[in-house]
């Protein structure tokens, strides 16, 4: 009985690596490090939603956060990049650490939507896809352990 109790709990029980996608991450490109946050009122959190719960990520630091005229890299709106946020309330999908959100493409204002999880290795898994995951790609973002200054420039 108690054998049966123990092996329906680890079956239950989320896997170990079911880490919190919260942090900071490099892009698969180092093109960028997005900080991952539960979202607040300024990134895009819609009210009556379960707040506390959903996850949002900003452009943070950039490798070259100016370009070589001096002016600040912009998205496909004119938007400075830098404190721009791309990934939209990502809430919890299922018990297994996965996330379900939006993330837009910065350079063409493409919406996609989006999984993530962390894997087994401590990897972020991103997967954008277009109705169904099947129909999608996964990019894998790593740890960012340096520091970031307020413009964008990465240490």
């Amino acid at each position: 009985m108690r054998l049966r109790l123990i092996l329906a709990l680890l079956l239950l029980a989320p896997p170990a690596w079911a880490a919190s996608p919260v942090g900071l991450w490099w892009t698969e490109d180092h093109s960028g490090v997005i900080q991952i946050e539960p979202c607040g009122p300024s990134q895009g959190q819609n009210q009556g939603q379960n707040q506390g719960q959903g996850l949002c990520g900003r452009i943070v630091g950039q490798p070259h956060p100016r370009n070589a005229d001096g002016s600040l890299p912009l998205d496909a709106h004119g938007v400075p990049l830098c404190g721009l946020t791309i990934l939209h309330d990502a809430e919890p999908a299922g018990e297994d650490g996965h996330y379900r959100g939006v993330i837009v493409n910065p350079e063409d204002a493409s919406n996609w939507n989006c999984e993530m999880w962390v894997d087994a290795d401590g990897a972020l898994r991103l997967r954008g896809y277009v109705l169904i995951p099947l129909l999608g790609e996964t990019q894998t973002w790593t740890a960012f352990h340096g520091t970031v200054a307020a413009d964008c420039a990465i240490s």
